[in-house]
């Protein structure tokens, strides 16, 4: 008992620590100033969540979103947005994942930012590869191995050669395999970048074990278990585990291959992906049921009970999924009223000085001594002064009548009318009073200008 509670502490305490670092990453990610180095920042805010903890990672990729909208920084909500994808591509809703991805690449386009146009494509190439549309990932993933090179980022470089090795290794085109997983080994191992060298292992030992070479594939395999254990990753633990039953299946050693079946099943219980049990299930009870053993029945059942649980487990993260998703939609719509505020605030302030304007005017034409005015160019600054208030008037108080009349177009457009009917009264007296204090005006300049011509003409017969 007394152990259990200290591993209990013992978790809580590392959990709060993830928290804190990543919480500190944040903050970093708002202060850097270079684009370049807060891309990086960003994928070593997601490192230690996007491949062993899905929801965890959404929620991460939830906070980026909002602070890259609170600052404007497109690209912050571009990789949020592909953050936001992989974690649907980890749930298996492949659909979702490609949507959040195109709408990252739509916001990565405005940018003009190759860089983040190659990590973009390269995570948008998953979804093909998923979907075994494997021209159109080759396409994205050597587009995005382009861009990379070009802007000389290792660790998006590597990305693209080792997903390249695996598409090519699928398609049994070994060579191509080889080369460009030993590319992206190479890469990771001279730059200091092992967050993914396990997977990168996992695709040696694959290619290894199509070309026979049994020592290499399995130091390989163990390599990538080594790997998975040190990251705490039970997605890339059960790859690790299932790649090599099957590669001891594929040689006839059947008890190698049911240990490591076990193993791959084992490692992925009780964690959100235990959906990847289904495989290693499905190879036992075929090894079990060519020996005529009862176990056939216990892995089928397996089999079978992995399925229902990824059936209750798909239904539990689409409840977590929608609230990610009801949160995220009140997020955006937070965002767009805050626009819609500063818009209307600006209007606001338009309004104000164009008003502004507008009565300096009207002031100096009424209070000029200098000159003659007429008095139809008081009535148009009066009509375009009337206008002006009314439409200050009504973005002023536009928030205060929607709220009162609860969005009804009837009572709102009723306010409006009562709003003009206070003013055009009022319109009109200010117009009756300026236009006689014009024509008071005139009139003086008028006889001023009289007074002085007699008075030259005097003059002059004198």
């Amino acid at each position: 008992m007394k152990k259990t509670v200290l591993l209990i502490c013992f978790l809580c305490t590392i959990q709060i620590c993830f928290a804190q670092h990543a919480d500190t990453l944040l903050q970093k990610i708002a202060a850097e100033k270079n684009d370049s180095r807060r891309m990086n920042l960003i994928f070593d805010y997601f490192a230690d969540t996007q491949d062993t903890d899905p929801v965890l990672d959404m929620q991460r990729a939830k906070k980026l979103l909002q602070q890259s909208h609170e600052l404007e920084d497109p690209i912050g909500e571009a990789l949020a947005l592909t953050e936001i994808g992989y974690a649907y591509r980890a749930f298996g809703n492949t659909a979702n994942g490609l949507d959040y991805n195109i709408k990252a690449q739509a916001v990565a386009e405005q940018t003009g930012n190759d860089e983040l146009m190659a990590a973009v494509k390269i995570n948008m190439a998953l979804y093909y590869k998923d979907l075994a549309d494997y021209p159109k990932t080759l396409q994205l993933l050597h587009s995005g191995e382009a861009l990379a090179s070009q802007v000389k980022n290792n660790r998006l470089l590597s990305w693209a050669f080792m997903n390249l090795g695996e598409v090519y290794n699928t398609m049994n085109k070994t060579d191509s395999a080889l080369m460009y997983s030993q590319r992206a080994y190479e890469l990771s191992t001279r730059f200091g970048y092992t967050d993914l060298i396990g997977f990168i292992c996992l695709q040696l030992g694959k290619v290894h074990g199509k070309l026979g070479n049994g020592t290499l594939a399995t130091s390989y395999y163990d390599l990538a278990i080594k790997d998975a254990i040190k990251w705490g990753s039970p997605k890339y633990l059960n790859q690790a585990y299932f790649a090599l039953a099957q590669y001891y299946n594929g040689i006839g050693l059947a008890d190698s291959c049911m240990h490591y079946a076990k193993k791959a099943i084992a490692s992925v219980e009780n964690s959100a992906y235990s959906n990847m049990s289904i495989k290693a299930a499905k190879l036992l009870s075929g090894i079990y049921e060519s020996k005529n053993s009862d176990s056939t029945v216990k892995y089928l059942k397996m089999f079978m009970a992995a399925n229902d649980s990824l059936f209750n487990k798909k239904v539990i993260q689409q409840a977590q999924v929608l609230t990610f998703e009801n949160e995220l939609h009140q997020q955006q719509l937070a965002v767009e009223k805050e626009e819609a505020e500063e818009n209307r605030q600006q209007n606001i302030q338009y309004a104000l000085i164009a008003l502004g304007i507008i009565i300096l005017l009207s002031l100096y034409l009424l209070l000029s001594r200098s000159f003659i005015t007429n008095t139809k160019l008081i009535e148009f600054f009066g009509v375009v002064g009337l206008l002006i208030v009314f439409e200050f008037l009504n973005l002023l108080l536009h928030p205060f009548l929607e709220r009162v009349t609860h969005h009804s177009p009837v009572l709102m457009l009723l306010s409006l009318v009562c709003i003009a009917a206070l003013l055009v009264p009022l319109h009109h007296k200010v117009e009756k009073w300026a236009t006689e204090k014009l024509v008071e005006k005139n009139k003086k300049i008028r006889l001023a200008t009289a007074k002085k011509t007699i008075e030259q003409l005097e003059k002059k017969d004198d």
